[in-house]
């Protein structure tokens, strides 16, 4: 490495430079240079590739200071405008619709909303399948608009708490066991059929059972016995005409002697039977018929 030299003069005096002067050249130059400018250009050529593809996405996705295409950012949270695909789980305290519009969620699968506690554990699920409707919760229950119970399930019991309970199937309500109710009633035109195909069928009340057409007949049929029993009362069968026609008949005493009379006869078991009247009693010459 060659040494510099550095020599003092006055005004007026003439020194030689000496033969073997070092020159040093600062800068780049030849073929690196030319690679250095190819590289400034070449990130030039990027930034503003990256700069075009950032205005690209930034108009095809709708970005906008207050939002995102259909997704605006207002004070109250989120608003989002026609149809929306989600692909993993939504997690929201509330979602509302427009008041001019409903709420739509569909799936080609089933939709299900999951209720959690603070540990995470599901409290509540309602779950819209293609074969059924599954909720799962301590309790199920739909109110009015005013806030009053219609319908209340849990694992004990059933409310329906409408006015009236209609089923409208042909062929009525089927219930596997006990019913309570203060009262049934069918419509003012079709009939009203209380029927058990294969077992019998029991009514029971605490204060008595009142059964009432008050625009046609009643009819009970039985394959077996109809008892009718009070506990403490009397069992009144009130009407103008009382009509037993399917009654045992005994057999007529002497012409004329029961001038087509006739009189009731009761055995031990409770059997009815018709006797031909006479002027005592004919019961006893019929009494073969209680056997």
């Amino acid at each position: 490495m060659g040494r510099e030299q550095y020599t003092t003069t006055t005004e007026g005096t003439h020194i030689e430079r000496p033969e073997n002067q070092c020159v040093y050249k600062i800068g780049i130059y030849g073929w690196r240079k030319r690679c250095l400018y190819l590289f400034v250009l070449l990130l030039l050529i990027i930034l503003v590739v990256n700069f075009a593809l950032t205005i690209w996405i930034l108009k095809v996705m709708w970005f906008f200071p207050t939002g995102m295409g259909h997704l605006q950012v207002t004070k109250d949270g989120l608003r989002l405008e026609g149809e929306s695909e989600f692909l993993f789980p939504l997690y929201a305290k509330e979602i509302c619709s427009r008041t001019d519009s409903p709420l739509l969620l569909q799936s080609t699968q089933n939709v299900t909303l999951n209720a959690r506690n603070s540990e995470g554990e599901v409290t509540g699920r309602l779950k819209v399948g293609p074969q059924m409707v599954e909720v799962q919760s301590q309790q199920f229950q739909i109110s009015s608009k005013d806030g009053k119970p219609l319908f209340t399930a849990d694992e004990k019991e059933v409310v329906v708490g409408t006015g009236k309970l209609r089923v409208t199937g042909p062929e009525g309500a089927l219930f596997e066991h006990s019913v309570e109710t203060p009262l049934v009633t069918a419509d003012p035109f079709p009939d009203l059929r209380l029927e058990s195909p294969t077992r019998s069928l029991s009514m029971n009340a605490p204060r008595g059972i009142h059964i009432k057409a008050l625009a046609g007949e009643i009819e009970a049929l039985s394959q077996e016995d109809i008892i009718l029993h009070s506990s403490e009362g009397t069992l009144v069968l009130d009407a103008e005409t009382l009509c037993l026609p399917k009654l045992v008949q005994g057999t007529q005493g002497p012409a004329g002697s029961s001038q087509g009379l006739y009189e009731i006869c009761v055995c031990p078991d409770g059997k009815l039977f018709l006797s031909a009247a006479g002027m005592a009693t004919t019961c006893q010459e019929h009494s073969h018929i209680c056997l």
